[in-house]
C-alpha cells in the first residue's frame, strides 16, 4: 500500500470539512479516530475516490483519484451498516454479483466466491440469506464480497459497531488475518489498542500521528 495526500484538502464553499494536509500511508494497519464530524470519514473517502480534494491530490498506489477509474479497483471499502452493501439475498448470490460485471466465466465466479469464502472458513454461510445473519456474519459476507473483486487496500468504517462481544472478537479476528492493507475508522479504542499507526482528526484538522497509545492519548484530551 502506498497513498500520498499531497495538500490535499476538502471545502464546501465557506465550510471546510478537510483541511489541506500532506502525508504518506504504507503501514500494513492504520487506526482513524476522533468525535463525530470531525473529518475522519472524509478523509477515508478521499482514499477511494468516493470524495474528490477540492485543493491538492490524493495518489493511490501511483494513482491519482481524481481518475474515476483509477484508484477504485484498489481500494474495497466496509460500510458501517453491512446490511446495506448486501444487495442480493443469498450470500453466494451476493460475492458473485461484484465478479459478473468483470467479464469471467460462470466457473471462475464459482471459483472465485468458493476461494474467498474458504479462506475465511464462511462456507457455511454459502446459502444463507443475510436477514438471517448475526452481526459479525453480516461483517464476513461483506468482507467476502469486496475481497472477491481483489482490493489491496480495504477501508473499515465502525466495524465492531453494536456487535456484542463474541462477534466483535469474530470481526476483529477477521481483520487481523487481513494480508491486505486496512485502515479502520472506529471509536473502538480496545480494537486498535496495539495498531503502529493512528490518526487523530478533529474539527477537520489532523490532530495527532502516532502509534496508538500517544494518539489514543491526545484523542481522549480532545473529547475531554
Amino acid at each position: 500500500m502506498n497513498i500520498r495526500f499531497e495538500s490535499a484538502g476538502v471545502s464546501y464553499g465557506s465550510r471546510t470539512a478537510l483541511q489541506p494536509l500532506t502525508l504518506e500511508l504504507n503501514e500494513q494497519r492504520i487506526a482513524i479516530i476522533g468525535l463525530n464530524g470531525s473529518g475522519k470519514t472524509t478523509f477515508a473517502r478521499l482514499i477511494n475516490g468516493l470524495t474528490k480534494p477540492t485543493s491538492g491530490r490524493v495518489i493511490v498506489n501511483g494513482r491519482d483519484t481524481s481518475d474515476d477509474k483509477a484508484a477504485r479497483g484498489d481500494v474495497g471499502f466496509i460500510f458501517q451498516s453491512p446490511q446495506n452493501q448486501i444487495i442480493l439475498p443469498v450470500v453466494r448470490d451476493d460475492i458473485a454479483f461484484g465478479l459478473k460485471s468483470r467479464g469471467l466465466s460462470k466457473a471462475k465466479i464459482e471459483a472465485k466466491v468458493a476461494e474467498v469464502l474458504d479462506r475465511f472458513n464462511a462456507g457455511h454461510l454459502a446459502e444463507r440469506r443475510a436477514h438471517e445473519l448475526s452481526g459479525g456474519e453480516l461483517q464476513m459476507a461483506a468482507l467476502c464480497s469486496v475481497l472477491a473483486t481483489g482490493p489491496d487496500i480495504l477501508i473499515l468504517d465502525e466495524p465492531t459497531n453494536q456487535l456484542d462481544l463474541r462477534n466483535r472478537g469474530l470481526v476483529k479476528g477477521l481483520i487481523e488475518s487481513l494480508h491486505e492493507s486496512a485502515i479502520v475508522i472506529t471509536h473502538d479504542l480496545e480494537l486498535i489498542a496495539d495498531y503502529p499507526r493512528v490518526l487523530v482528526f478533529h474539527e477537520g484538522q489532523l490532530a495527532a500521528d502516532a502509534p496508538a497509545a500517544e494518539a489514543i492519548a491526545r484523542y481522549r484530551e480532545l473529547a475531554a
